[in-house]
């Protein structure tokens, strides 16, 4: 196996101040662009966490007896719903006002 003549990177050549361009941290708040919101009938979650559990975002937060979107980051997509197995979540349309 042939070895290169020389390594790829110096690392001894970079600043140690130097900083990458994109670290500052920015709140994206998905749900700004949601189209339908998870609505959950409490009479019906079993808290089973399957909504949790396929949630893309991860946005559904454990209540006392019942799951609950985080609407800020929630992004519509109802995948939540879908997995529900006792149908305890539905898509309503989200509605501006």
């Amino acid at each position: 196996m042939r070895r290169q003549a020389r390594k790829p990177f110096d690392e001894s050549k970079i600043p140690n101040d130097l900083c990458p361009i994109a670290t500052e941290l920015i709140e994206l708040k998905t749900g700004d662009w949601r189209a339908e919101r998870p609505v959950v009938d409490r009479d019906k979650c079993v808290k089973c966490a399957t909504c949790w559990l396929y949630c893309p975002t991860q946005c559904v937060q454990e209540k006392s007896t019942w799951f609950e979107a985080n609407l800020e980051i929630c992004k519509g997509c109802g995948i939540c719903a879908d997995e529900c197995p006792h149908h305890a979540i539905v898509m309503k349309e989200e509605l501006e006002e």
